[in-house]
């Protein structure tokens, strides 16, 4: 996987997350599950990301899962009316089990 890197200053921003997302795509798998257990707190970026990786995923006929949210998250998704627009699930073994 390629990263692409830019520098401001003394901070580098590493331009991970859609070129992470395309690759996985393409490989052909049945499904995505991202594990959000390590997230606190989704902003508008962080929606807007899980929305294009939604489109992209249902563009290449992949499925999308979202495992391990938090009552932040998950209080996040239902505000923003998008809690419906995610098969989300509780347990990341639960998410992956559910491609079977």
């Amino acid at each position: 996987m390629k990263l692409k890197t830019q520098d401001y200053n003394d901070v580098t921003v590493v331009e991970l997350f859609q070129n992470a997302i395309t690759d996985i795509v393409t490989k052909r798998k049945l499904g995505v599950v991202l594990d959000m257990s390590g997230v606190g707190f989704i902003d508008s970026q962080g929606l807007e990301q899980l929305l294009w990786t939604r489109d992209y995923c249902n563009e290449n006929m992949r499925e999308l899962r979202l495992a391990g949210l938090d009552e932040n998250c998950a209080r996040i998704l239902e505000i923003t009316r998008l809690a419906n627009e995610f098969a989300c699930y509780g347990e990341l073994a639960e998410a992956v089990r559910s491609f079977a």
